[in-house]
């Protein structure tokens, strides 16, 4: 069974909403992802999202995208990212961790020989880049592979889409609390009615992502989403601090999830 499902599983006996941590795979290097990433699943969180380092990530705000420069810069490449994976899942076996990234890197490795080299080490994988059109092109492929296809969905997305991307859904959705890039400050106004809308839609848990940068933030969004999706405020720890210091913050972002 697909590590997310018993995840989610999970989530929905407890009656909480889980705790999404996004990091750009290779930053600040290699070896200090290893002793995170092995870590970070005690420390609290429910699933890990690992950015997959590319030189035009147009989604990301100046942190995550100066990010990726610094994973470029170590020598991070789609197939080293894998490598890290794997030294994860020596010592965790059991966290979700999914993928997140832009479609030409896998174009560039091989998208079949992608899937095949990914399977049994992420759990979803999402392309924020992949219109929805040619989503379904390579779905089966994904499923076969034991993988789930991560949708997105934002505060633009028509009515007659949502009902389209609800189809193919797998996983969770990630719902990007604002239009534009990574990082930008969330608004709580309006969201809780967007969560209920997207509920009505979708039958698998709605994740909130793009701003969530304090504890008040995920507070604001405890027992509303499914989960909640902190990267910036991580990504920028992580850099700045180091592992620990980000160890500390994800147990605090934890905490308010489970009080």
């Amino acid at each position: 069974m697909n590590r997310l499902d018993v995840r989610l599983a999970e989530l929905k006996q407890k009656q909480r909403s889980g705790l999404v941590c996004y990091f750009t795979a290779g930053d600040p290097d290699y070896q200090s992802n290893v002793e995170l990433f092995t870590q970070i699943g005690q420390a609290g969180a429910d699933i890990i999202e690992l950015g997959m380092p590319f030189s035009d990530p147009v989604a990301d705000g100046e942190v995550i995208e100066a990010a990726h420069h610094r994973a470029i810069a170590q020598g991070q490449t789609l197939t080293k990212t894998l490598e890290l994976v794997k030294e994860i899942r020596k010592k965790d076996d059991q966290t979700p961790i999914v993928l997140m990234g832009y479609v030409n890197p896998i174009l560039q490795y091989g998208f079949k020989q992608f899937l095949k080299d990914a399977k049994g080490l992420i759990d979803g994988l999402l392309i924020v880049d992949l219109p929805y059109e040619y989503q379904r092109e390579y779905l089966h492929e994904i499923e076969e592979n034991h993988i789930h296809f991560i949708c997105l969905t934002s505060p633009s997305t028509p009515e007659q889409r949502l009902a389209l991307i609800a189809e193919n859904a797998q996983g969770f959705l990630y719902h990007v609390s604002e239009n534009g890039i990574t990082g930008m400050q969330r608004k709580q106004q309006n969201l809780d009615e967007k969560i209920s809308q997207l509920k009505q839609y979708f039958d698998i848990p709605v994740g909130v992502g793009f701003g969530i940068k304090t504890e008040q933030d995920v507070a604001a969004l405890k027992n509303k989403a499914d989960l909640v999706i902190v990267g910036t405020a991580l990504v920028d720890c992580f850099a700045n601090l180091g592992v620990d210091a980000t160890l500390q913050k994800v147990k605090a972002f934890a905490e308010v999830l489970s009080a």
